[in-house]
């Protein structure tokens, strides 16, 4: 078992999915693909007819999973239900099987962290066990785990996005140390009259920040800019949420977790809504006799 731990099956699926996209013009449903890798690889019968305990089709399955790896790391667009289409960096892509697993591990220990109840090896065979449409990344309990699993320069890139997508226009990160906490710089226009520049500080932290922490990116930005914005995937203190408004000075926007994890929903960013439906017992009722 323990060569499972580092490797799953639909990982040989990679390189073939997008073979077989490519040779039906760049998209094609998914048991027209399926069908297309089988074909290409001369797979036999006694293979394709292997069923999961669930009754579901193994080999299907795996392409599947192929096809959610494929675009989790953005090579396939996930915008159009029902067909699986390459996007521009995947049609010019080509793995072979040893650029497919090392793509599959970096996945697999994003996963491992967005699920925290699970081990690596537990997220490898509920994959090969499951549909990829059950296995769900809840927003509201994982994004945090997500993001915190970024690197520094990574999540400062990532809010750099995020404020873009909330209205911020020339948004940079700096990327310089010793700036006094300062990450990075945006135009916001409130009106064609006002506009402000503000700077941003981004805390990757599971912890709280601090009130001096606060009062060091105020003295940073002051002479700097009107606004400053303190983004972390933590919390705040109850001091430093009095000293970002303490009168006389200039406030600081706070951004804790909660509310991080509510802007990434806002605009959609890096999460997709779902539909969830559940039985209507009561209508079944009636047909029971």
């Amino acid at each position: 078992m323990a060569k499972r731990n580092k490797q799953a099956e639909f990982v040989k699926w990679f390189g073939p999915l997008l073979d077989a996209l490519r040779d039906l013009g760049y998209s094609g449903k998914p048991r027209e693909v399926s069908d297309k890798i089988a074909k290409e690889l001369k797979l036999d019968d006694d293979f394709l007819d292997q069923t999961l305990k669930s009754g579901t089709n193994k080999f299907h399955n795996q392409v599947a999973w192929a096809r959610q790896y494929m675009t989790w790391e953005g090579l396939l667009d996930s915008s159009v239900r029902g067909t699986w289409k390459l996007t521009e960096k995947g049609k010019n892509t080509h793995l072979t099987y040893n650029e497919a697993h090392q793509l599959f591990l970096k996945w697999v220990e994003i996963n491992q962290i967005a699920r925290k109840n699970k081990t690596e090896k537990e997220v490898i065979i509920e994959q090969e066990e499951t549909d990829p449409d059950t296995v769900k990344i809840n927003a509201e309990n994982n994004l945090l785990s997500v993001l915190q699993s970024l690197s520094p320069s990574g999540f400062e890139r990532v809010c750099k996005e995020l404020l873009r997508e909330h209205g911020f226009e020339n948004v940079e990160v700096t990327g310089k140390s010793h700036d006094g906490g300062i990450d990075g710089y945006g135009i916001l226009e409130i009106n064609p009259f006002v506009s402000f520049k503000v700077l941003f500080q981004c805390k990757r932290y599971q912890g709280s920040v601090s009130r001096s922490q606060v009062g060091d990116f105020r003295n940073a930005m002051i002479g700097r800019a009107e606004k400053g914005i303190i983004i972390t995937t933590g919390t705040f203190t109850n001091s430093a949420e009095n000293e970002a408004s303490r009168d006389g000075a200039p406030k600081i926007e706070l951004v804790d977790g909660k509310k991080l994890v509510q802007m990434f929903e806002k605009v959609q960013l890096g999460v997709k809504p779902k539909t969830v439906y559940e039985v209507d017992l009561q209508y079944f009722t009636k047909f029971k006799d």
